[in-house]
Formats: structure tokens, C-alpha cells, sequence
């Protein structure tokens, strides 16, 4: 039975409505076998939740009705994403959804648009994003891998690392020089093209073992002479770059919802668990030093929330976000390390085996202040655009 798809403008609802609607929405059709597992489940293991949230357009919330979306403002996705993750829900495909689907939307052609959104919105495909190179991190702008033209069809060839979902992807947006060999133009040199791994010269290479999420498999792709179609390139030649900067702007919002997410988890196993466990004849929560542990973590997740909703409605106000998104996605994703790090001490030794929840919060909790750009890249960007707003207003600081 196809579940009845969201009809309702939710954007309609007050805040805390539409936390409770989604909240509500998750108790009732989350797959009992699925709920709070001692690992991140695979894309195979968590299909039948993806037609689900498919079915009801929950799949892509933010993106328009038009595309197999529900059109929600920014706080609202927000909002959804710390609620997927309050429950300890199998997530949906980060990249694919809060990074292709968007650049497609805004800068692909209807024809793009047609053949690549719709079946991401329906579940069937997932999306992946190739910016980093092994020689090209936090400095992404250095990456070398080149696309040469070939009659009306591209031909890329390098290496791409760190893509999620690389080897499951149906929709790669890979980011390619553009520029001569003899004369690079910087990030200017940087183009998107659209991949599928039907295309001669295409191949998987090494996956990574990783320390958390490893459900969400990221391997490196060797494009060998691989060949793209005139058709696939995004957008303009030589905007790739701006392109996948304006995505980071907005993606580091849905990073730092996912880390308080993770934070709300792990203080809520903490709680529960101070509550049941019994030492010295009492349950530890009533030890002052396990309640200031306690009280220090919801704190810090409160601001941490406040300062993400802040910068989401930010973007709703059509402003520019890039330090306001920087500064959120900092200090929610430290804020996620921290309160996951005490959730273990609360445990004691149980917080360290996989019996219980919170290793897994701990472990998936760092890699938020690792992706889409590091908190030494957050604190360079933020200083930047402090530094750049103040000299914009003769030494004094905007709010």
C-alpha cells in the first residue's frame, strides 16, 4: 500500500507543530527492526524506509513540489534532519539529496533536471558529490583532475576521493578543470560535469575503512580518459567552483542539524541510562557530579540549536550565510563531539562496547567536524569574513 503523500503546506505550521508532526510521523512508520541498531545500516538494509520517506515526499523535503519535494524553508529542514537523527533513523543520502539535487535544480537544464531528479526524489537513485582529490582537501581549489574536449564530448581524467556513496551512486557531480595545462586560471579553472557509471573510463578504486558511518561507503573513482557527453557539463564552464562553494554555504547548515541531532541522542541515552543505573544504592543521576555532566550537555545543545536556527532563518531571508552557515556548522559539530564524548563517561565502560548506543553516536559524531569542511577550514572562513565585514564598516561589526 503507497502511503498517502503530504498535501499540507507545512511550512504553515509553527515550529514545534511541525517537530511534533514529523516526530509522530517517525514513531508510526519507522520499521521496528530498524530502530536504534548498534550500526549505521546500509542503503540495501534501509530501502524499504527510503520508498517510505519517498512516498511521502519526505525524501527531499527542501526541494520544490516540482521536483519530488515538500518545498519546506530552511528552519524546517532543519528541523526534520535533527528529528531523523533524534531517533537513531537510517539516514537519508546527505550528499544526494542537500547537495546534487540543489545544484541541479539551480543551474541544470530542464533536461538535466528531468532525467536526474526523479529518480533520486523516488528513492531509486543516489547521489554523489566529487570535489576532493587526494591531493586536494580542505584546499579543494588545487584539484587536477583535467577535462579535455573531444569533438562535442568531454574527456575527464584524474582521481576523486572521499565520494560517499561513490560505488552506489547513479548521479556523480564531479568537479574538473576546464583551463590549459599552460594556463590555470585558478578556481576559475573549475567546472561540474555530470557523471553516471555507464561512461567509458569510469571505474571504482579503493574503499575506505572508516572509523563511523560505515554504512555510507566512500571510495576514491579513477576516471581514465572518461568519457562525458557536451550535454553533461553544469551550468557554465569555469563556475564549478562557486558553484560548489554556494553548496557548501548551505550544506554545512544540514551537517551542524545532523551533529545536534546526534548530540540530542546521545544526552537522551545518557539520561535514561542515569536514571536506571544503580550505584552505591541509588540511581548515579542523583550524584551531583553525573547532574553537572548532564546539565553541561543540554547547554551546549541548546545554543548550538538556536545558533543553527538563527543562520537557517538567515537563508530564508535570502541573506548571504557563508560565515553565519561556518560559525553553525562549527560549533554544533564541536558540540556534538563534546556531549557524545560525556555520553560514554555517563556510561562508564558500557558507553565504550556496542551493546549500547553511544559509541556509535561518538564515533559518527566526529566525522561532522571533519566533512564539508573541517573546523580549522570553519575557523578560517569565519575569520575572513569577520575581518572582511569589519573593514566594510570602518572597524565595526555588523549583526
Amino acid at each position: 500500500m503507497i502511503e498517502a503523500r503530504e498535501t499540507q503546506d507545512l511550512n504553515l505550521l509553527e515550529d514545534e507543530a511541525f517537530r511534533l508532526h514529523v516526530r509522530s510521523w517517525i514513531e508510526a512508520e519507522y520499521p521496528a527492526d530498524l530502530r536504534n541498531p548498534p550500526k549505521r545500516l546500509h542503503w540495501e538494509e534501509n530501502k524499504v524506509w527510503y520508498y517510505k520517506l519517498a512516498e511521502k515526499g519526505w525524501l527531499c523535503p527542501g526541494w520544490p513540489r516540482e521536483f519530488g519535494g515538500l518545498g519546506l524553508s530552511p528552519a524546517k529542514q532543519i528541523i526534520f534532519t535533527e528529528e531523523v537523527e533524534r531517533h537513531g533513523c537510517a539516514r537519508t543520502n546527505d550528499h544526494g539529496i542537500v547537495m546534487v539535487g540543489p545544484l541541479l535544480i539551480n543551474h541544470g537544464t530542464r533536461e538535466q533536471q528531468q532525467r536526474f531528479l526523479p529518480p533520486m526524489a523516488r528513492g531509486e537513485w543516489l547521489g554523489a558529490f566529487a570535489l576532493s582529490e587526494p591531493e586536494a582537501g580542505s584546499d579543494a581549489a588545487a584539484l587536477r583532475c583535467q577535462a579535455v574536449r573531444d569533438g562535442d564530448d568531454w574527456l575527464l581524467s584524474g582521481t576523486k576521493a572521499w565520494v560517499s556513496h561513490g560505488n552506489e551512486a547513479g548521479v556523480i557531480l564531479c568537479m574538473a578543470r576546464t583551463d590549459s595545462p599552460d594556463d590555470r586560471q585558478g578556481s576559475k579553472g573549475i567546472s561540474t560535469f555530470i557523471l553516471t557509471p555507464d561512461l567509458p573510463g569510469f571505474h571504482l578504486a579503493k574503499k575506505e575503512n572508516k572509523m563511523g558511518l560505515r554504512a555510507s561507503p566512500t571510495l576514491q573513482i579513477n576516471l581514465d580518459n572518461c568519457r562525458v557527453p557536451g550535454d553533461r557539463l553544469l551550468g557554465e564552464a569555469g563556475q564549478g567552483f562557486v558553484y560548489a562553494m554556494g553548496s557548501l554555504d548551505h550544506g554545512r547548515l544540514g551537517i551542524a542539524a545532523q551533529a545536534i541531532g546526534i548530540a540530542r541522542a546521545a544526552l537522551e541515552a545518557a539520561v535514561r541510562y542515569a536514571g536506571e543505573r544503580k550505584q552505591f544504592n541509588k540511581p548515579i543521576a542523583e550524584f551531583q557530579a553525573i547532574q553537572f555532566k548532564l546539565a553541561d550537555m543540554a547547554t551546549r545543545i541548546t545554543a548550538a540549536r538556536t545558533l543553527v536556527h538563527a543562520a537557517a532563518a538567515a537563508k530564508q531571508r535570502g541573506e548571504k550565510i557563508t560565515r553565519f552557515s561556518s560559525m553553525a556548522k562549527l560549533f554544533a559539530t564541536e558540540t556534538a563531539m563534546w556531549v557524545t564524548t560525556q555520553a560514554v563517561q555517563v556510561f562508564g565502560g558500557y558507553g565504550y562496547v556496542t551493546d549500547y548506543p553511544v559509541e556509535r553516536f561518538f564515533r559518527d559524531a566526529k566525522v561532522t567536524e571533519i566533512y564539508e569542511g573541517t573546523s580549522e577550514i570553519q575557523r578560517i572562513v569565519i575569520a575572513r569574513e569577520t575581518l572582511a565585514a569589519a573593514a566594510a564598516h570602518d572597524g565595526s561589526l555588523p549583526d
